[in-house]
């Protein structure tokens, strides 16, 4: 029998919690713990005093005491050491000349003192280190820094305080300087009389690192946000910023956190923008809410955007706010739902911030929309079944939509019957949608009201084949997947009725197997159409992972379609364009996909969209799409985040001694190219631009980034972004944070000096 592999019959070992292995220690636990001492040479009186020469050693749960002498006194649980001493609390470590120290209650001082702290790796020296408690330190003529310290005479932290005093909080995780000055390479940058930082990512109240803006149109900008920690659910951020151009904006957000809800509150204020010549204000609130009774889940939902003109969004669109977009929502909305019932209650009421060069049609407001759905779950004999009733009021401002407001009530009944086996399926499906309007206004025929009742009839089926395949030295399970789709609606003039909230359905491989060409309620196409298409994938046979998928589809019609869109024509063409596509992630690094939408009478593509990825590690990564639609727009977007030696070393280059050894953490001491380009080849121009660099050293990330974003059809904004992060203190930008527009605009960006996991005490246990 091999040494140690239990007997037959013999009960496995029982696995049990021990406290000495808890990162913390039990309150309770602690008074309990017994004290070792250990030398080379003790004596003293037991119960009384112990006195240790050579090699001295104290420990005492997550205490460690390392001294040339020590003196232990029991009755008042003293140490006192002197020479070489050492203190590991907790993985914190302390080294000095002298200590006195109340060992259970990690009361006293130490002289002539360096400290390292275990969850940031910061570190510094100081004349004097008095221990309040386990959790609380002040350091004296303190330094403090989270440069990784090298083994040589001369070594200097890229970064470092200077104060008069530091208190650490480790139960807060907050760091308070009096009397500070922060040194970058050895340059006094900016005098701080006192400041607090964090110790950790944990949340807590202060000033936010301000920031500095250089902006084509609004000139020079000084930010300055404070952070309101009000309780673990609840928080603030409050913000005042300095436009040269325009003149002092105030704003904030606020956010809760609750069981049943959540949301945040967001709103500032511009008062006389010199600019503009008026106020400028904006406010959004975000709501939400879901509470279970006895007859059902009931939820709140709110989101409404509200500016004070239509030029917001293109001036100070990247303010508190952040919005850029220019349709903006007052959305209620109350849902019931019980067993196979659901209600919904809406209000919806847009703002459009209109552009004289780019006006666009702004959508009807529902005031309001009343749903209600029943989907019985148990019918019997495979059968589904739904029955969705809808009224809605539509309205809007008859000088911009040129339609007459109405009152829109419709039913909609669904019966199908899935028949499905292992190999295939097959799904024959009824609809009856009746519908019926109530005009403000007369429409073109001189009619009040109109009324639709239309039946639709689907059958969708498929058949999966597998085989076992092998290509390129890899063993796959390639499926061949035929799918045939039928659908008929008859015809039903619908020329005359207003369209409210209804367009085109894109055309793709997901809008191919639909009953209607056309998402709303207000156009029910007439159809008698067949759609064939083929996939075709290549699954890992141990992981299910799609290695491969390659697909097409095509429409065949057999009769014109005569419902259509105000200004779109009758569709009489037989065979439809042909959608072929394609995505390929051979192996986790390179990811390639492509959908193109081909004519075969002109045998020309109408539109064509490729993309490739390629990410071989963590922050690295490159992506590229070519777009174009015929007639309309050509576009190729590239975005990377890549390091710069790679590009001429030809591969990773080795990973400095004072790097993280953390996986997947970025090399300490590389540089970094990050950007996006988003270039028109119809115009022959970089639409948006997006360049910038990024260093990581070991203890602090810079950035610079120049954008330049298009905000309208001949107007576009430049802002140039730095930003320098000092780890585990602060950040000083100028600009607007550059990470905001790395994380929008570049896929697949990671970003510099991710948080870590904070270690284990016992990784720094001696």
């Amino acid at each position: 029998m091999a040494q140690g592999e239990p007997q037959a019959g013999a009960l496995a070992p029982l696995l049990r919690s021990s406290p000495q292995l808890n990162e913390k220690i039990p309150e309770a636990t602690r008074s309990q713990l017994p004290v070792f001492v250990s030398g080379e040479r003790m004596w003293g009186q037991t119960d009384e005093r112990t006195v240790v020469e050579g090699d001295a050693q104290l420990r005492r749960g997550d205490t460690v005491i390392h001294a040339d002498r020590m003196e232990y006194t029991v009755p008042d649980d003293l140490a006192s050491a002197t020479g070489k001493v050492r203190i590991n609390r907790a993985g914190n470590v302390y080294e000095g000349s002298e200590l006195q120290l109340h060992v259970d209650a990690f009361e006293g001082f130490f002289n002539d003192a360096r400290y390292q702290l275990l969850a940031n790796g910061a570190h510094g020296v100081a004349t004097r280190v008095d221990f309040v408690d386990r959790d609380r330190a002040v350091v004296h003529d303190a330094t403090y820094t989270t440069c990784t310290r090298e083994d040589f005479a001369a070594w200097q932290p890229d970064w470092i305080i200077r104060a008069e005093r530091l208190e650490l909080d480790q139960v807060e995780d907050v760091g308070i300087a009096h009397g500070a000055v922060l040194e970058f390479k050895g340059v006094p940058i900016l005098p701080v009389p006192y400041i607090s930082f964090p110790l950790s990512d944990k949340r807590k109240s202060g000033l936010l690192p301000p920031t500095l803006g250089i902006d084509s149109v609004n000139g020079f900008e000084y930010s300055q946000p404070y952070y309101w920690n009000i309780a673990p659910n609840r928080d603030a951020t409050l913000e005042a910023a300095l436009i040269s151009k325009r003149g002092v904006r105030v704003g904030g957000e606020f956010r809760y956190l609750e069981p049943t809800y959540r949301g945040r509150l967001l709103g500032d204020m511009l008062p006389s923008d010199r600019l503009r010549d008026r106020n400028r204000w904006s406010y959004a609130l975000e709501h939400s809410a879901s509470v279970g009774t006895p007859v059902g889940g009931i939820g709140v939902n709110l989101n409404i955007r509200r500016v004070s003109d239509d030029n917001y969004w293109r001036d100070l669109g990247r303010g508190t706010q952040g919005d850029t977009q220019r349709l903006l929502p007052a959305d209620a909305l109350f849902t019931w739902g019980g067993s196979d019932q659901q209600l919904m209650l809406r209000t919806l009421r847009w703002q459009t911030l209109q552009d004289p060069l780019a006006p666009i049609v702004p959508p009807y407001d529902r005031l309001p929309q009343l749903q209600w759905r029943y989907s019985p779950s148990h019918l019997g004999m495979g059968l589904d079944a739904s029955v969705e009733l809808d009224t809605t009021h539509f309205h809007s401002e008859r000088r911009l939509t040129l339609q007459p407001n109405a009152q829109r009530s419709y039913a909609l009944a669904q019966l199908s019957r899935p028949f499905v086996w292992p190999a295939g399926f097959v799904t024959p499906r009824l609809q009856l949608h009746a519908t019926s309007y109530q005009f403000d206004t007369p429409i073109a025929n001189g009619a009040r009201s109109a009324n639709r009742a239309l039946p639709t009839f689907s059958l969708d089926s498929g058949l999966v084949f597998e085989r076992d395949a092998h290509f390129f030295n890899r063993n796959f399970v390639q499926t061949l997947e035929p799918r045939a789709f039928y659908t008929y609606t008859p015809y039903r003039d619908q020329h005359l009725l207003p369209v409210y909230d209804t367009a085109a359905n894109d055309f793709n491989f997901a809008t191919l197997y639909t009953e209607n060409a056309y998402g709303g309620q207000d156009r029910i196409a007439d159809n008698n159409l067949l759609t064939l298409g083929l996939t075709t994938r290549l699954l890992d046979p141990d992981t299910g992972a799609e290695a491969a998928r390659f697909g097409v589809a095509q429409r065949l019609r057999f009769s014109d379609q005569n419902v259509t869109l105000p200004g779109e024509p009758v569709v009489q063409d037989r065979l439809s364009d042909v959608m072929v596509g394609a995505a390929v992630n051979w192996t986790p690094q390179w990811g390639i996909n492509s959908t193109v939408q081909f004519n075969p009478k002109t045998r020309r593509s109408v539109r064509s969209t490729i993309g490739a990825r390629y990410q071989p590690a963590p922050f690295h990564v490159v992506s590229a799409a070519y777009r174009y639609q015929r007639n309309t727009s050509e576009q190729i977007d590239v975005g990377w985040q890549w390091p710069l030696s790679d590009l001429w070393s030809g591969g990773s280059s080795p990973l400095p001694e004072h790097a993280s050894a953390v996986p997947n953490a970025p090399r300490a001491g590389r540089w970094y190219g990050v950007g996006r380009l988003n270039y028109s080849l119809r115009d022959r121009k970089l639409v948006d631009t997006v360049v910038g660099l990024e260093y990581d050293s070991c203890c602090w990330i810079g950035r610079v980034v120049l954008e330049r974003l298009q905000n309208s059809l001949v107007t576009s904004n430049t802002r140039l972004l730095f930003q320098i992060e000092f780890v585990g203190f602060s950040r000083l930008s100028l600009g607007s944070n550059p990470l905001s527009s790395l994380r929008q605009n570049i896929p697949g960006y990671r970003t510099l000096g991710d948080p870590q996991p904070v270690p284990s005490r016992f990784s720094n246990y001696d």
